[in-house]
């Protein structure tokens, strides 16, 4: 509590929300032909959803040359987002034609599809739920066997919300969130939503490199093993593993 001029008590400001920077660790080849909506790694690979009408579809990538695996692409005018691994499957879902598909994670085969309301962005899990964002300030935890929602959390930071969420990942206990056209990755509370601290990652690929305004930071990758942290983004020739640091 504050003294104030007029000999009352008044309430502290709230403290500011912490941000931390960054050191590149190492970095990876990337085309710059995928527009990057989803993104994950598992089992020393690299799995990456792709947009753009056209362009869409899943693809499994080796680190270290950028080669790919495996690929599945959607057919027709699908715009492809998040991507989300649960058990032995692979989900991933479209930005606004309601439709997902449900993959066999080892060979991509696709094993069924399913709906929701709404846009489909970014994916991510947790124990017992599937995370998503639409691009509002809203996530929503689905039921993994049927996708219904079971509860939602509201993103803010002193106090003001926090929209356009895209892609995600869950570390650590907390959910990590790209906001569009924004250097910056949220670092969210699952349990209210509150926005714990924010990583800046200003300049971690040079302008020159940046195809058009759309070239943004979207991807956060998580190798829980080795607790290694990944990020790209739409059109980027690289991915770096960074190592988050005070500022």
């Amino acid at each position: 509590m504050l003294l104030s001029a007029s000999g009352c008590f008044a309430a502290a400001p709230p403290a500011a929300t912490p941000v931390y920077g960054y050191t590149v660790v190492a970095k990876y080849p990337h085309s710059t032909n995928n527009y990057t909506e989803g993104f994950l790694y598992l089992n020393g690979m690299f799995y990456e959803g792709t947009g753009m009408e056209g362009r869409s579809g899943l693809q499994v990538l080796q680190p270290q040359t950028g080669n790919i695996l495996q690929r599945h692409d959607m057919t027709g005018p699908l715009f492809g987002e998040g991507i989300v691994d649960w058990g032995p499957n692979i989900l991933q879902w479209t930005w606004q034609t309601h439709l997902g598909y449900v993959l066999d994670r080892f060979s991509l085969r696709q094993l069924r599809t399913f709906t929701y309301t709404g846009e489909g962005w970014g994916m991510t899990h947790d124990k017992t739920s599937i995370i998503t964002s639409d691009g509002s300030d809203t996530l929503r935890f689905r039921n993994p066997e049927t996708f219904a929602e079971t509860r939602h959390i509201v993103v803010r930071d002193a106090g003001h919300d926090i929209d356009q969420l895209n892609e995600l990942e869950y570390i650590n206990g907390e959910i990590w969130a790209n906001v569009w056209h924004q250097d910056r990755i949220a670092r969210i509370s699952p349990k209210d939503g509150h926005v714990v601290s924010w990583v800046d990652l200003t300049g971690i690929l040079p302008a020159s490199q940046k195809r058009d305004a759309e070239s943004v930071l979207n991807g956060i990758a998580y190798d829980a093993e080795k607790g290694r942290i990944f990020v790209t983004g739409k059109q980027w020739p690289t991915i770096f593993e960074i190592k988050v640091v005070p500022k």
